[in-house]
């Protein structure tokens, strides 16, 4: 289907035991993002976004529903398959950036192009015009040390690109870094969805959640509001 969305979430229920109870950090949770969002999904700790986070990164399975993305149930993929899937189809952009330190900024965005079946002849150049595009083509040489937090961020949201995902995962990606490179990371992540690129932005940070075209807040495992800041709708789930 032409207009099928990217991901499609249907009655996703994640329950965890504590002892003798359950928490259900999911509780229901249904909701579909188009190819070429941006999109903040906010809340406090312990209301479920990074429960979906590892849902839609394809790092968790739920209890109960179904995650598909880009056509695909991922629920029902075996454990090699998955793997190549998420390699193929997710970057991720972390807080505290999970870059190797021994290697150049060179090097680890090239990194997830060697996992690559078959192989991808020009990994150097592609990783070279990833860092391109996040604007240190200039420090491709340069360890993680030799940088500061938001250039370690930047090489980051380079290596994230240099699979050509269909989505960007960024779990607290500013977390790490001051106000004033937070706002630069958050004006990248921009100028990327512009250019067609989808990006969900896990965050507790309204200010983050700011550059987003859509916010979606969740409490006690549930959405609690979703907001379209393009046409200014307001779509109330459970107790607003």
């Amino acid at each position: 289907m032409a207009n099928a969305p990217l991901i499609s979430c249907q009655n996703l229920t994640k329950i965890y035991k504590m002892g003798q109870s359950e928490v259900r950090a999911l509780d229901g949770v249904s909701l579909d993002i188009a190819d070429g969002e941006f999109v903040a999904i906010i809340g406090s700790s312990g209301s479920g976004k990074s429960t979906l986070m590892n849902m839609l990164g394809a790092l968790d399975q739920p209890t109960s529903g179904t995650v598909m993305i880009n056509g695909e149930n991922i629920g029902a993929m075996s454990g090699k398959k998955l793997a190549t899937f998420r390699n193929k189809t997710i970057g991720f952009i972390f807080q505290q950036f999970q870059l190797l330190p021994k290697k150049s900024a060179l090097k680890n965005v090239a990194l997830p192009l060697q996992y690559r079946r078959p192989k991808v002849a020009n990994m150097s150049a592609k990783a070279a015009h990833c860092l391109d595009l996040v604007g240190l083509g200039d420090r491709g040489g340069h360890r993680p040390t030799e940088l500061s937090g938001g250039q370690q961020q930047r090489v980051a949201i380079a290596r994230a690109l240099a699979g050509d995902p269909k989505v960007l995962l960024a779990d607290e990606p500013t977390g790490a870094l001051d106000s004033k490179t937070s706002t630069s990371i958050m004006t990248l992540m921009q100028e990327l969805n512009a250019q067609g690129i989808t990006i969900i932005v896990i965050t507790h940070e309204d200010e983050v959640a700011a550059y987003a075209k859509r916010v979606i807040e969740f409490r006690d495992g549930k959405i609690l509001s979703d907001i379209r800041k393009d046409t200014a709708t307001h779509t109330a789930k459970v107790g607003a």
